[in-house]
């Protein structure tokens, strides 16, 4: 959520702003602005709406201008419009300050300031934290017990200075009129990187802002800031201790995050999921020893194995992966096995006992909530592994070890590729531990064969596309709409419902197809839309009589069902054929369908599907 993107070289600063806040775009905004510093002047151009907005009101570029900040905010204190987008400058007019994160305690930090005759313009918690900033550089030793370092520079000590003051998370990029070559970065648990060029530096909340300018980056961690000039970068955590940082390479190249002939970056993603499945797969299974490979968590296999519980913490769409995860594990390997909201994990006194291990699953590998849980699992004494799809996140970085998905960028906020990668490496690491202690060699290979033959699989879904774009629309007009499922397909269910909400706006609900009965039967009236995902597996018989269900009382039933399936079309008045699997690999074919289902009704409705209101690609606030 929100994107932040500076800039410090020799070329004219404002074009590369711009085109890096067009590459975030995908991350969600309500207005977007940029500061540019030539000699001792900030100028600021900011508005509410979209980059095309601001591109209208901006200036010609100065070529004199080598130093600026640009942001697109997502509303979170004060209300989407001019004076709340970013940046911000304090009372002076000599800093400019652009910020992803909450600060908890902007209030009271206000009502301080204020009582120093600081005057305010916005009602955003990020006007305070440029204004604290002024407030110590102008004051120079401000508080008590605030001294500089010897020799340190008075604006970067004012930074610290007013970051030991707030609560909160925060990315943060500075600049100060008085220091035309100097950049400022930030961070506390919203991401940061810096791009490091040829005697240019790019400095973002997200590497793709950076990649058509340099694939060498460094990753801030928390409670780090680096100072940018003209003459290099030093990092030192925000207490004035130097660290060193090394330098890495981007895993992704430019070519990967534009449309390449798609009109959307979700349908493109979408089509992406045999090649990036494939990836996913790659040299991880070893079909001479009918064994799989998962080497980011090789040291911890034995304690795996060993393991009396699993956690698996998520959010959104990666939480319905850790639902068929959770039931990979119990099926395959015996493992005791639960799915937390990581939104509620650590407000619930969580039970962490000794041999507790705890999943985590995040595709950006910032999603501050998963991240919040992460921590909460280690003080509790488990340990942490993760899955993540971003290289060098924080969830990364914050547990014991991971796997990562490789399936590269992900730029359409409604995840796709990510949730069936996200199966795949849960699937890969069920079967690992199940044979290791629950099935046999056989079986395990039978799995392993069957996992390698699921992205051909995915591709031959994929050409009933326009199929499927003629059921959604004859059905996009009903604004009420039911997925239902069982078995591993009913987080599948979820998955679906979600996506139909994310892009659509279409209200509809996920449920376990037994459990309709038990109250949102009522729902049902003439003509509404019933996904079932109605594949062949031991519960086949149970969902048809749920069918017979929705349509004895007038629901129009659409049906994800395996080829071949005559006594399914009889009762169906729409019809999607996968092909066939067995059920614990179905999750990873039956949810493509419920993603084109979406896309298209989405696209039939007229709307923008990279960029669905309110929503943003990663939530690094609470």
């Amino acid at each position: 959520m929100c994107g932040i993107v500076a800039y410090l070289g020799r070329k004219v600063a404002q074009p590369i702003l711009v085109e890096g806040l067009k590459r975030l775009e995908y991350r969600g905004y309500d207005s977007a602005g940029v500061a540019l510093l030539a000699g001792d002047a900030i100028r600021i151009k900011k508005t509410s709406g979209r980059i095309s907005a601001l591109e209208a009101i901006l200036d010609e570029p100065d070529s004199a201008e080598c130093l600026g900040v640009g942001h697109t905010r997502w509303a979170t204190h004060g209300e989407p419009n001019t004076a709340n987008a970013h940046p911000h400058l304090d009372y002076t007019g000599k800093v400019a300050v652009v910020h992803n994160g909450i600060i908890e305690n902007y209030s009271t930090l206000r009502t301080w300031l204020q009582t120093e005759h600081v005057e305010f313009a916005s009602e955003t918690d990020t006007e305070v934290i440029a204004a604290l900033i002024g407030y110590f550089y102008a004051n120079g030793s401000g508080l008590e017990g605030s001294e500089r370092s010897d020799g340190q520079n008075r604006f970067e000590w004012a930074v610290q200075r007013a970051i030991q003051e707030l609560h909160g998370t925060f990315g943060l990029a500075i600049l100060c009129s008085d220091f035309p070559d100097m950049l400022i970065g930030v961070k506390r648990g919203s991401p940061l990187i810096l791009g490091v060029g040829d005697n240019e530096y790019i400095l973002a909340s997200d590497a793709a802002a950076i990649v058509e300018h340099t694939t060498q980056a460094i990753y801030l961690s928390d409670n780090e800031m680096v100072t940018v000039t003209s003459q290099g970068f030093h990092t030192k955590t925000i207490d004035n201790v130097t660290v060193s940082k090394d330098v890495k390479q981007i895993e992704f190249s430019l070519e990967q995050i534009e449309l390449g002939g798609f009109p959307y970056h979700m349908l493109k993603e979408i089509f992406e999921q045999p090649k990036a499945l494939s990836t996913c797969m790659g040299g991880r299974i070893d079909r001479q020893n009918n064994k799989i490979k998962l080497g980011g968590i090789a040291s911890y296999l034995r304690e795996l194995t060993r393991t009396r519980r699993l956690i698996l913490t998520a959010c959104g769409t990666a939480f319905h992966a850790s639902l068929v995860g959770e039931f990979l594990f119990e099926q395959l390997a015996r493992i005791p096995a639960e799915t937390e909201y990581a939104s509620e994990f650590r407000y619930r006194n969580p039970i962490i006992e000794d041999g507790t291990v705890v999943l985590s699953i995040s595709q950006s590998g910032e999603t501050l909530d998963t991240l919040a849980a992460v921590e909460e699992a280690k003080e509790r004494g488990a340990t942490v592994l993760g899955i993540v799809n971003v290289v060098g996140s924080s969830i990364a970085r914050a547990t014991d070890a991971g796997i990562y998905l490789h399936v590269g960028p992900e730029i359409g906020v409604a995840s796709t590729k990510a949730f069936t990668a996200q199966v795949t490496v849960l699937t890969m690491l069920a079967i690992e531990l199940g044979r290791r202690k629950h099935i046999s060699s056989d079986q395990a290979d039978g799995y392993i064969s069957e996992l390698s033959q699921i992205p051909d699989k995915i591709s031959q879904i994929l050409d009933q596309s326009d199929h499927i774009r003629e059921i959604a629309s004859a059905n996009v007009d009903r604004d009420n709409w039911l997925f239902l499922g069982r078995g591993f397909n009913y987080p599948v269910a979820l998955e679906g419902a979600l996506k139909l909400k994310e892009i659509s706006y279409i209200h509809a609900e996920g449920l376990p197809a037994a459990e309709m009965k038990h109250g949102p039967i009522a729902l049902i009236n003439d003509g509404m839309p019933a996904v079932f995902i109605a594949t062949s597996g031991p519960q086949y018989d149970k969902i048809m009589g749920n069918i017979a269900e929705v349509k004895a009382r007038g629901g129009r039933i659409i049906v994800v069902a395996t080829q071949g399936d005559e006594r399914i079309e009889r009762c169906a008045d729409h019809l999607i054929t996968i092909p066939d699997a067995p059920e614990l690999l179905q999750p990873m074919l039956t949810v493509v369908p419920l993603q084109l289902l979406a896309y298209h009704a989405a696209v039939l409705r007229g709307h923008d599907v990279d960029k669905p209101r309110n929503l943003a690609k990663s939530v690094t606030v609470e």
